[in-house]
């Protein structure tokens, strides 16, 4: 076994995961599989703990999921007080905590970049993305305003992936 394997294995002895991977494999069955699995495991892991773009693009992704999660739990929380209200509450607090895990995992400028410095920067850059976002999809209502519902599924993916690619951009750029 080389050295990478033996610290793949000791790096995941938790008895969770190897029991988990005793059921997917068989128990004592496969163990060359194992300790390949615990190796592209620990591969794949150091490999999204780096500071290269895709890394950074990937942990971006993971956040944003995570505020988008955050969003509908604030949301459905506020509902009662109006879906108004219940917006801008995910909105502004969904943007806070992707701020401070963009500052804190995905780009990891936590010693460099202050709290206030990348609330501010950030959420003006989230403010930005909303008023794009908006503008394109009023602007897909005007000029388009017969497409089918998968059409315009298709549109609000491709225009929410474009802001976020640009958000990404700007903050690794420009914040981090």
């Amino acid at each position: 076994m080389n050295s990478t394997a033996i610290a793949a294995s000791k790096a995941y002895t938790d008895k969770t995961i190897l029991d988990g991977i005793d059921l997917a494999f068989g128990a004592g069955s496969y163990p060359m599989l194992r300790t390949e699995w615990l190796d592209r495991l620990a591969r794949v892991m150091q490999h999204l703990r780096g500071d290269h773009t895709l890394a950074q693009l990937i942990r971006f992704a993971l956040v944003g999921g995570s505020s988008n999660i955050a969003y509908v739990l604030v949301f459905m929380v506020m509902s009662a007080s109006g879906p108004l209200v219940a917006n801008i509450a995910g909105s502004i607090l969904s943007t806070v905590i992707a701020n401070e895990l963009h500052r804190q995992l995905t780009f990891r400028a936590a010693g460099r970049i202050a709290w206030f410095t990348a609330q501010w920067e950030g959420g003006g850059l989230a403010l930005i993305g909303l008023l794009i976002s908006t503008a394109a999809l009023a602007g897909l209502e005007f000029w388009a305003p017969g497409l089918g519902e998968i059409a315009q599924a298709s549109a609000v993916i491709v225009i929410m992936a474009a802001v976020g690619g640009m958000r990404f951009l700007a903050l690794r750029g420009f914040v981090f």
